[in-house]
């Protein structure tokens, strides 16, 4: 997997450097000061994923997120939290706080190559054949896999498909969140925010921003708290 370093810091870009050659997993094509620069990059090279920072000059890393073409995939890098949130909704594999440490850039480049795997042509066939009260059919590579909803753990939104994260295994389909959401048992999954769909019964814990379950960190969207917090707790706990 192949990747580039956008951010207006010589410094942070020299420590991404470090950290990403360190990882052995990623080869680095370019490093940019400013997103027109990458941009024009990206025009005449294929690129796999973008460590990018927000707070830049010209044009912000979220703005810069909009506008990007094709199917590269993003890894925000940035010293300030607020952003998480708006990070998701742009589809970001990962958002990572500076100064970054090595085990957790680690994480989230294994991400990414994952869902590398999961976007390859083959992958992308997947389709939803149809659903019962208790199921999904979905076919893969000429078979048919059968999906309980009691093992589906969340499903989120990247690009133009879903990531159905079960007990065992993720499978990627093309379909939309609001989509498959509309498919599964309402009174165990609930949207949590514009990516994410989550099994209430697999809720390990939450805060105010996020909910975790096992060691995937969901992000919880303003628009989606005070019905997440009635339902979840019954309303006995206050998302303020």
């Amino acid at each position: 997997m192949n990747c580039i370093i956008v951010d207006d810091e010589p410094l942070a870009r020299a420590e991404m450097r470090s950290l990403i050659n360190e990882t052995s997993k990623t080869e680095i094509l370019g490093e940019f000061s400013n997103a027109p620069s990458a941009l024009d990059f990206l025009k005449t090279n294929d690129v796999d994923l973008i460590f990018l920072d927000i707070e830049m000059p010209m044009v912000t890393g979220l703005e810069f997120a909009e506008m990007l073409p094709g199917q590269s995939l993003i890894i925000f890098t940035t010293a300030y939290a607020q952003y998480a949130l708006k990070s998701y909704e742009l589809d970001a594999i990962d958002y990572l706080l500076k100064p970054i440490e090595k085990q957790r850039l680690e994480k989230a480049v294994n991400k990414a190559l994952l869902y590398k795997e999961l976007l390859s042509k083959d992958t992308v066939k997947n389709t939803i054949e149809s659903n019962t009260k208790d199921f999904l059919f979905i076919k893969a590579d000429r078979r048919y896999y059968k999906i309980n909803f009691t093992d589906i753990k969340f499903i989120e939104g990247l690009k133009d498909y879903v990531v159905i994260h079960t007990q065992h295994q993720k499978l990627i389909t093309a379909m939309n969140l609001k989509t498959i959401h509309q498919k599964i048992p309402s009174d165990s999954f609930v949207r949590v925010s514009k990516s994410y769909v989550v099994n209430i019964d697999y809720i390990d814990s939450f805060d105010n921003h996020n909910i975790y379950i096992n060691d995937s960190e969901i992000p919880l969207g303003e628009v989606y708290k005070t019905a997440f917090f009635v339902r979840y707790s019954g309303g006995s706990l206050n998302p303020e």
